[in-house]
């Protein structure tokens, strides 16, 4: 059995990089366990993509109609409900992605603290030993950033900015953001073609 995947939508801008990411593991026939905290809500309405509901079933509703897929199983979680399934260690996962992960985020991760479900499962999966990617939308960094974002590397988070390429020719945003969501999830061995390789035409 295909164990599920956790994602974490924190308070930072580029929501379209969880929508897409979503998308692609969806349409895979992927498990989602998701979890976006209180500030995602606030930047949901900012970027203009509406009102994300605080309760687990309206919110799977509407992150579907976000990404319009109907594949794969998509369980949403409260950011206040440290009683979930994430946020025991015997809950296995294949790993955690928390995308976009904003700096105070990385810093409470960093930190080892655990004020909601999203950190508690970050933790979690720190303290398991499983695999956990950060994908940090802030610019430019600060030196506290880049020590917070040393200390989770060092702790063998994979930190992969998003930070798009254009040697694949990009012809939309989506493009540029499939780029990303692509080396996102290189770092858990998935390809969901979501972008072409580097010289792919050439092998």
């Amino acid at each position: 059995m295909t164990l599920p995947l956790a994602i974490g939508v924190s308070g930072a801008s580029g929501m379209v990089y969880a929508v897409r990411l979503l998308k692609y593991l969806l349409r895979g026939g992927h498990t989602v366990e998701l979890v976006a905290s209180k500030g995602a809500q606030a930047v949901w309405r900012e970027e203009g993509l509406g009102v994300l509901p605080a309760s687990p079933e309206p919110q799977a509703a509407f992150w579907r109609e976000q990404c319009q897929e109907t594949g794969g199983q998509l369980r949403c979680h409260n950011w206040a409900d440290l009683g979930a399934t994430l946020a025991s260690g015997s809950y296995r996962t294949q790993g955690m992605i928390v995308i976009p992960c904003s700096m105070g985020t990385v810093a409470k991760i960093a930190a080892g603290l655990s004020t909601d479900l999203l950190e508690r499962a970050a933790d979690v999966h720190l303290k398991e030993g499983r695999p956990l990617v950060v994908v940090p939308r802030e610019t430019p960094f600060s030196v506290i950033h880049l020590r917070n974002l040393l200390a989770l590397a060092e702790a063998g988070v994979r930190v992969v900015p998003a930070i798009p390429a254009w040697y694949h020719r990009p012809q939309t945003i989506e493009d540029l953001v499939d780029f990303v969501v692509a080396r996102v999830l290189d770092q858990l061995g998935m390809d969901v073609g979501a972008m072409g390789r580097w010289r792919e035409s050439e092998r």
